[in-house]
């Protein structure tokens, strides 16, 4: 199908709204650089955040771009299926807030892979602070690259909008942004923030569904009536399949495991938790960010089931149909705005979208230098001044703010090829989303993480020789089942090739796993690899019950201040 060009329907009441959004975010950064007096503050916001607010910082973090564009595509193409993946979601954040959170408080971690140390040494250390940095290097530039689309939509035209170079054009600007708010708040500003995006894109997500429900004819028992005929209603898929990504079994196997990475091992996310007062406050603020999640993920599945309805039920519409069909399922949420939305409320929507998009470059840019800092930096020059670390931190921001506009750029091919490759395989296009190309480059780096945390939190066995290895298999593991790698070396062993697949008409060779298997597969054998190695003679990390305050808001490596130290 085509579309004809998009109209130029934002308008100078849209561009003034949107601005004006960008002003307070950087207003309320700017009023955080006036509190810190140390890397403590800028990293850790001195452990004065209500649990509440990480919470909903927690839930912004763990929606970003990918939700406010991904979720709707996944609606408009499928069902309600990914919502069911919340229930591994929480099986994991419980485990997370009672066990992972109190053992970060008790060794007073700034940088959670501080406490690999203890279990595998320096270079046990030092190895998962790269595979973290790398695996949140690639999951935040395909977030950026998801919503650099609605921008380059906003900016070229609906026609220009997927091309190389105005998508590269909007990845820039993003970053940009991102990286000049992101030098001047620290990890505080970008909690508060969190908070102000959070209640613009919930409620951008609200206003579109009711103006949808109202261009339907009949409103909601008209559109229920019909994603019932449509068969969008599932929640839980039973399908005997390891090819799709949210059935009930990769529910409750896989996304436990991706829930224990997420918030146990990336230090993008559990660092908001380390800047409440204590564990307890740092887990229920963990609990409460999963379910604030729920309800706002089924908001945007909400949106692109309705907007299935608008766009390819002409039976149901009449009239009332648009005159424009949709030719890419990543661009229906835009287009409606674009297209459908009053002028003003139009420029709120896409703030949402930025809101989302820029709360992913500052929390993972902030995240990284941390760890950059903390982990590689500090133990290098530990005799510095406070404000030394602090520069050193901002040149970090910057550094790595280029190398994610770069690697966002080389998502633009990167998403392009493994749709290709899954198309060419007779997998349809509505297989493969943008939520899935987000979700599934993180296992990179999660698969070895977890496995060298669980052996650290839960056993005596591993040491640096084996978990470098684990970070080293888990990765190994998860490249080789990418669809294009899995394609060419299963097609080396004719057995493999014929083998059948549980999917009817499908061989093993022609049937890649559906990504979550991947994280599976990867940390399964990481973890064994890990426990491989004999225990070393560092202790084990203790515990801590989840009430109990850490002995100091300042990391035991980290001097104060002149200003402290008066």
């Amino acid at each position: 199908m085509q579309t004809s060009p998009t109209p130029s329907h934002f308008a100078t009441l849209d561009w003034a709204v949107l601005f004006g959004y960008l002003v307070l975010i950087i207003a309320t950064g700017f009023l955080f650089t006036r509190k810190q007096r140390g890397s403590s503050d800028y990293f850790l916001a001195g452990r004065r955040m209500p649990a509440w607010a990480v919470a909903i910082s927690v839930l912004a973090t763990s929606l970003s771009a990918a939700t406010f564009i991904g979720v709707p595509q996944s609606g408009f193409t499928g069902n309600l299926t990914y919502l069911a993946t919340n229930i591994g979601m929480l099986i994991a954040i419980f485990i997370v807030a009672f066990l992972f959170i109190p053992v970060f408080y008790a060794n007073n971690c700034t940088s959670i892979y501080q406490l690999l140390e203890q279990r595998f040494g320096m270079t046990g250390r030092r190895a998962a602070g790269v595979a973290y940095l790398f695996g949140r290097l690639l999951a935040s530039a395909s977030r950026i690259y998801i919503g650099a689309i609605p921008a380059a939509m906003i900016l070229f035209g609906d026609e220009s909008s997927r091309s190389p170079g105005a998508l590269s054009a909007a990845i820039a600007v993003f970053c940009v942004i991102g990286i000049s708010y992101t030098l001047v708040g620290g990890i505080g500003a970008v909690i508060w923030t969190d908070v102000i995006q959070t209640i613009v894109f919930v409620f951008a997500a609200t206003t579109a569904i009711v103006l949808i429900l109202n261009l339907i004819p009949g409103g909601a028992p008209t559109a229920i009536s019909a994603l019932a005929q449509d068969s969008k209603l599932t929640v839980l898929d039973t399908t005997p399949t390891l090819s799709r990504p949210y059935t009930i079994y990769a529910c409750l196997i896989a996304f436990p495991l991706m829930g224990l990475a997420s918030y146990g091992t990336d230090q993008d996310m559990v660092q908001r938790m380390l800047t409440c007062k204590n564990a307890l406050s740092g887990g229920r603020s963990a609990v409460l960010g999963i379910v604030l999640a729920v309800p706002t993920i089924f908001l945007f599945l909400a949106i692109g089931m309705l907007l299935h309805v608008l766009y390819t039920r002409p039976d149901i519409m009449g009239d009332q149909a648009p005159a424009y069909q949709i030719n890419q399922s990543a661009k229906v949420f835009v287009t409606f705005i674009l297209r459908e939305m009053p002028t003003g409320l139009s420029g709120l929507m896409i703030a949402g979208l930025v809101a989302a998009g820029l709360s992913s470059v500052n929390s993972s840019l902030n995240s990284m230098a941390n760890t950059t800092i903390t982990d590689f930096y500090r133990p290098l020059r530990p005799d510095k001044p406070e404000r030394h670390y602090l520069a050193a931190g901002s040149l970090g921001v910057v550094g790595w703010g280029v190398l994610m506009t770069l690697t966002a750029c080389g998502c633009v091919f990167w998403e392009a090829h493994t749709r290709q490759t899954l198309e060419r395989l007779g997998q349809p296009a509505s297989g493969f989303t943008l939520l899935d190309f987000a979700l599934s480059v993180m296992t990179f780096a999660y698969a070895g993480l977890l496995a060298m945390f669980l052996s650290a939190i839960f056993t005596r066995r591993g040491n640096a020789v084996s978990g470098v290895a684990a970070l080293v298999i888990g990765f190994a593991v998860v490249l080789a089942l990418q669809p294009a790698i899995w394609v060419w070396w299963t097609g080396l062993v004719p057995a493999w090739k014929a083998t059948p697949s549980l999917d009817d008409g499908l061989r093993l060779g022609e049937n890649p796993l559906a990504w979550p298997w991947h994280l599976v597969i990867g940390t399964t054998l990481a973890f064994i690899t890990c426990q491989l190695g004999s225990p070393c003679s560092l202790s084990r990390a203790p515990r801590k019950r989840a009430g109990e305050r850490a002995p100091s808001s300042t990391p035991p490596s980290s001097p104060p201040s002149h200003e402290e130290s008066r």
